[in-house]
């Protein structure tokens, strides 16, 4: 599960990324480019979270 969220969040990252450079290419419209980086960006905010948190150790006081 936690590969998958992994999978997904990096698919978002270039969905972030690579269009915007394809734009600055000539390669694609603004148009799609805005759409594109949205997705990507839900995509991040939502899945990366869950596997970027660290649990924190639990020390027990003797």
């Amino acid at each position: 599960m936690k590969l998958l969220l992994k999978i997904i969040s990096f698919v978002g990252l270039g969905l972030s990324i690579i269009p915007a450079i394809l734009v600055f290419g000539g390669q694609m419209e603004s148009s799609t480019c805005k759409q594109l980086m949205f997705i990507g960006t839900i995509l991040w905010f939502v899945t990366a979270p869950s596997w970027m948190i660290k649990k924190e150790a639990v020390i027990e006081e003797e």
